[in-house]
């Protein structure tokens, strides 16, 4: 294992590529190179994400060609938040948008440019997500990178287990 394996399996505690048994273990073939709007459809974990996309009308700008970064929860991140918490965001288009856009960095950051770092990315939102990567990759304080760098044509997803909320 060479220097740069090593560090990535120590810092998110698995190795940056998906494995069975991730949330993508159920990622078909054909979804891999595609972009990031349809690698989160392709991905069943990802389920609450794509709806939550696709009611805010966010699908065009998530699909652009680009190399953006997504931080990208869960369903058990959505399912999660506080009860209505969800069902309010459906509802309130100008609430989700702000909430997923909070997600999203117009900037590329992979894993390799997080690892042993401390600081800000800037969000489409207008606000910025604090990242700690000396012990793992924690966003905010409470999200944790579960599978990073998941690779999409016009950029990276992290998937997270938390909502981040701006």
């Amino acid at each position: 294992m060479d220097r740069r394996q090593f560090i990535t399996k120590s810092a998110f505690g698995l190795v940056a590529t998906a494995t069975a048994g991730t949330a993508l273990g159920a990622l078909p073939a054909a979804a891999r190179g595609s972009n990031i709007v349809e690698l989160a459809a392709a991905t069943p974990d990802l389920s609450t994400l794509v709806t939550a996309v696709q009611a805010a009308g966010l699908v065009d700008a998530l699909s652009a060609p680009g190399k953006i970064t997504v931080f990208a929860p869960t369903n058990a991140a959505f399912a999660a938040l506080p009860a209505g918490t969800l069902d309010s965001l459906l509802a309130d288009k100008d609430a989700l948008t702000e909430v997923l856009t909070y997600h999203v960095s117009g900037s590329y950051y992979p894993a390799s440019t997080l690892l042993g770092q401390r600081g800000r990315v800037p969000t489409l939102q207008g606000g910025f997500i604090r990242v700690n990567a000396t012990d793992g990759v924690v966003l905010n304080h409470t999200a944790n990178v579960t599978t990073p760098d998941v690779m999409a044509s016009n950029g990276v997803v992290h998937i997270i287990d938390s909502v981040l909320l701006p």
